[in-house]
């Protein structure tokens, strides 16, 4: 968590959250997931208050993931 935080969620309004802040806005989020054999989506609903940093952090990972 402190690695996320640090590393992409720096810019953002939960660049000083405590761990149970980001769980609470970024991991409890309520989405449909729908599963295929070659992708996963995730469909955030479009009133979700913290949908933009939801998408920030994931395109940091996505991101992470890609070098490595």
């Amino acid at each position: 968590m402190n690695a996320l935080r640090q590393q992409c969620l720096a810019k953002t309004e939960l660049q000083n959250a405590q761990v149970g802040t980001i769980r609470t806005k970024l991991l409890k989020l309520g989405a449909l997931i729908t599963v295929s054999s070659r992708r996963i989506l995730i469909a955030i609903t479009s009133s979700s208050p913290s949908k933009h940093i939801f998408a920030a952090a994931y395109r940091c990972l996505k991101f992470l993931t890609n070098t490595a």
